[in-house]
């Protein structure tokens, strides 16, 4: 994974336009037209024989086994963020446990509410760093937090929310007066106490794609991430009145090719930085939800290839045990099941599938409603049997949620033993 920092940096330095330009004109490209529209492929025409040459390969994906952990803004909340040195020593700290499990990625979330954990002429600080959004801390925590991984051969892909600009009246706190809410009230949409980007607003898609431009133009981050927050609702009324302006005549198919058009956009925007770069999504790990609640459309993002790429990679939360059961009597969500109901899906030859584990479960259980739905999270290696299953089972990659779930001071009792476990699985020196 490392590797593919000194090749990074070379075009960076060939590259002609100006930040500014590029942010323009990906604004130009991604609002208008057809919203966000992209290309499907299509079949050659008749007559014509198909290309025999094998597809190239995606030089975003790493040659060996890709292992993550999420750092969330509930772990940043855990930093001493009132100088640059008291922030650096906790994200050092952080980092050395990461490289100890034999890690190689980190995911940190730099932008949680529609702000921002970096310098941004797009977003506010975030509230995370003074406690006030908008407030310069005096220090950009995420060139620290870049600087601090690649020393240790770790990659940082920058997380973002795309839609979230609040989550309740009390996260975050407060918003800055260039919050978007405040500043474009009209893209913004109301969920319960939650303000969202209204995901049906080209105007407000663009912005997004603004945001992840300036992301890669002015960070060494080895990636983007997008988490599994699309739709915020199903309600026909949240975008009625764009839908009936569109002439469409399936809301679902409709909000798909919304988010899809944003994701698409987001992936050429990294893209056109540098093509090394990753660009991938964690989608919930029911297929369901993602497809009929989130408009996400992960059946096209897994399988369009080339131009009509989505995706490096996806990541589905497969936060479930072994046994995992529903009230209804239902197992499809067991770990042992809804893997290989993923791995099962038609992939292009360049996008991976790797797995989110859901770390938090352990000590805790995942409520399922077997008696063992608790137990099988109490044995100081159910995070690394699940890893041996998926490397048996040819998946790529993995990542663990959440950082402060195997290292912060309110990890479980396990913690220290289901970091042994993975540790020696990675052949990691403990």
């Amino acid at each position: 994974m490392t590797q593919r920092r000194g090749a990074r940096r070379r075009p960076r330095k060939a590259r002609r336009v100006s930040r500014r330009a590029f942010l323009a004109g990906l604004a130009a490209a991604a609002c208008g037209a057809g919203a966000l529209g992209w290309r499907r492929s299509r079949p050659a025409a008749a007559g014509n024989e198909p290309d025999p040459s094998p597809a190239a390969p995606n030089p975003a994906l790493p040659s060996g086994e890709w292992r993550a952990v999420w750092v969330s803004y509930l772990d940043w909340a855990a930093l001493d963020f009132s100088s640059e040195a008291a922030f650096r020593a906790g994200a050092a700290q952080l980092l050395d446990h990461c490289a100890a499990l034999g890690l190689n990625t980190v995911l940190a979330q730099v932008r949680p509410f529609g702000d921002a954990l970096y310098r941004s002429a797009l977003y506010p600080w975030s509230h995370l760093c003074t406690g006030v959004q908008g407030q310069d801390p005096g220090f950009d925590p995420l060139d620290v937090l870049v600087t601090e991984a690649h020393s240790r051969g770790l990659s940082l892909e920058a997380w973002v929310n795309p839609y979230r600009l609040r989550s309740s009246a009390a996260m975050p706190p407060n918003l800055a007066q260039n919050n978007l809410a405040n500043t474009h009230p009209e893209w913004v949409c109301t969920v319960g106490d939650g303000l969202y980007l209204n995901p049906a607003l080209p105007e407000a898609a663009a912005y997004v794609v603004q945001g992840v431009a300036e992301l890669v133009q002015n960070y060494a981050v080895d990636g983007v991430h997008f988490d599994d927050y699309f739709y915020p609702a199903t309600d026909p009324a949240l975008d009625a009145a764009q839908f009936h302006a569109s002439g469409a005549g399936d809301l679902g198919a409709w909000r798909r090719q919304n988010v899809t058009s944003l994701v698409k956009a987001a992936h050429d925007a990294v893209k056109a930085a540098d093509p090394t770069l990753r660009f991938g999504v964690s989608p919930q790990g029911n297929m369901d939800n993602d497809f009929n609640e989130q408009y996400s459309d992960i059946y096209t993002w897994l399988s369009a290839e080339g131009d009509d790429a989505v995706v490096d990679y996806l990541c589905p939360q497969v936060y479930w045990g072994y046994g995992y059961q529903l009230k209804s009597g239902s197992t499809r969500f067991a770990f042992e099941n809804i893997v290989p109901a993923w791995l099962s899906l038609p992939r292009a030859s360049g996008t991976a599938l790797y797995f989110g584990l859901g770390a938090y479960r352990v000590g805790v259980g995942d409520g399922g409603a077997n008696a063992d739905s608790t137990a099988q999270w109490c044995t100081g290696e159910a995070l690394a049997r699940q890893v041996d299953d998926l490397r048996a089972q040819g998946a790529q990659g993995w990542a663990l949620y959440r950082a402060g779930s195997l290292f912060g001071s309110a990890a479980p009792a396990q913690a220290p033993a289901e970091c042994a476990a993975l540790a020696a699985r990675n052949g990691a020196g403990g």
